[in-house]
């Protein structure tokens, strides 16, 4: 398993979301990821998903 960081931040630029999970692959991260942000309301707020490898996974602006 690999850890992914999936982060979202208002339109100020201020983060409101900086949590880590972990993952099998970049596929399933971005599928949790993009789970993550609906259960939390964030999903029109700019978010992202990154790989250990710093490859962006998911991305929202």
């Amino acid at each position: 398993m690999k850890t992914y960081k999936l982060t979202a931040f208002e339109a100020n630029g201020e983060k409101i979301l900086d949590e880590a999970f972990q993952a099998g692959n970049d596929e399933e991260a971005k599928g949790i990821g993009e789970k993550l942000i609906r259960e939390k309301g964030l999903s029109e707020k700019t978010h992202r998903c990154t790989s250990p490898a710093g490859k962006l996974i998911l991305f929202h602006r």
